[in-house]
């Protein structure tokens, strides 16, 4: 084999494994949050707490989502992403080993572990994407995300019938999310060791994270993760409970939360490379929306005829919104500096207003006494969910001027 020929072999080697390990990584991000949604009633009945505290175990780790988001460029900068990511990883599995504590504030103890970690990975996956696949940025984005989602509907699908075949209790069924961590560990810990990346030097003038703060277009992006995140968390809390009010059993609940997650893993994959064909993805994104209204309104006038066709509705909804959030993160920036900070804006900002969606739907159900004002609730959010993602989707760059005669963005990577 010639020198070139092996050297090609040896790239496309290396750019598949780089790519593994992202989603690899990706898997972690969501099993030890929503796995808690279909044993959210056995641990709010072990801990003997309310409905809107019980959210707390989905809602505490979605806080930290967003509020340590905007740590995680500066520790990157400062450690390499490969090093802040093992130690994440490393962060992860102590918090998920503390929620079998049998003590609640152990368990939130735990739950704020949780929540440090994957704020650690969702803000740092963008620019791992915009760094290593700058070509591949739509295909790479679909894959991720498609994990993601693909993650959280695992969780909800195994958590209940794990439980079952190993007798444990919720804590410790949760638990077991902690072994795919482990995992993850081995093969991300060589990578640390492999890869060092230099600080930057040092900007002049106004800050980067600063200048973003007064973009509107940033804004907009920000808002609009922020609002889809409050839609897929605050549903992936409850949905199992809904249909348990329903008459459904936890298991049945559990399976139609999972339905809406492996929907979404088809449209997670592919919507980023449908939106990258067109300029602009505004029409994308309100179509996307609008089948959350069509699932919120079959829920509210007929929870239990066609429980299926509406947790579809809502799996397009969710799987298409999340990679088209991710997406337009990187879409809208102009190299990995933009995109980290970017990114830890929009997931900080974002979460921290998801992370009010399932103690609020929690807190809603226990003043109203069911699920009509909850699920009101959430179909009025699609209205402001629309009107961001529309200006999100425009076809620029953030920290460039608007309007005609606007310098175009340079394209991004296909």
């Amino acid at each position: 084999m010639s020198a070139p020929t092996t050297t090609a072999t040896a790239v496309r080697r290396g750019g598949a494994l780089a790519a593994f390990a992202v989603l690899l990584l990706a898997a972690n991000l969501r099993p030890p949050v929503v796995g808690v949604a279909p044993l959210v009633d056995q641990a709010r009945d072990a801990l003997g707490v309310s409905s809107g505290i019980a959210g707390l175990l989905t809602s505490l780790p979605v806080l930290c989502f967003g509020l340590l988001a905007p740590v995680a460029p500066r520790l990157a900068r400062r450690w390499g992403l490969e090093r802040l990511l093992v130690a994440a990883l490393v962060v992860l599995a102590a918090g998920i080993a503390l929620r079998l504590v049998s003590s609640l504030a152990v368990i939130l103890v735990g739950s704020v572990l949780v929540g440090t970690a994957i704020a650690v990975g969702n803000v740092s996956l963008p620019t791992l994407v915009k760094r290593d696949f700058p070509h591949r940025t739509g295909a790479m984005t679909g894959a991720y995300s498609m994990v993601l989602t693909g993650g959280g509907a695992v969780a909800a699908a195994l958590t209940v019938p794990l439980q079952r075949v190993t007798g444990l209790d919720w804590s410790a069924t949760l638990g077991l999310w902690g072994l795919l961590t482990v995992a993850t560990l081995v093969v991300w810990l060589p990578r640390a060791r492999r890869r060092t990346v230099p600080p930057p030097p040092p900007r002049e003038g106004p800050t980067l994270r600063s200048a973003l703060l007064r973009d509107p277009l940033a804004w907009q992006v920000t808002l609009f993760m922020g609002l889809q995140s409050l839609q897929f968390y605050a549903m992936s809390a409850w949905i199992p409970t809904i249909f348990v009010d329903a008459g459904r059993t936890p298991a049945e609940g559990g399976f139609l939360l999972s339905l809406a997650g492996f929907v979404g893993l088809v449209f997670s994959a592919t919507a980023p490379s449908f939106a990258m064909r067109r300029p602009s993805q505004s029409l994308v994104v309100t179509t996307t929306c609008l089948f959350y209204v069509a699932g919120y309104v079959g829920l509210l006038l007929a929870p239990d005829t066609l429980a299926v066709l509406w947790m579809v509705l809502l799996g397009i909804a969710q799987g298409s919104n999340i990679a088209l959030g991710l997406l337009l993160i990187t879409l809208r920036s102009p190299d990995t500096e933009h995109t980290a900070e970017l990114s830890a804006m929009a997931q900080g900002v974002g979460y921290t207003l998801a992370a009010l969606g399932p103690f609020a739907l929690g807190a809603l159900h226990d003043a109203t006494g069911g699920w009509t004002v909850p699920l009101v609730v959430m179909l009025v959010l699609v209205a402001p969910l629309i009107a961001v993602g529309w200006g999100a989707g425009r076809d620029r760059h953030v920290l460039t001027p608007a309007g005609p005669g606007a310098p175009a963005p340079s394209p991004p990577g296909r």
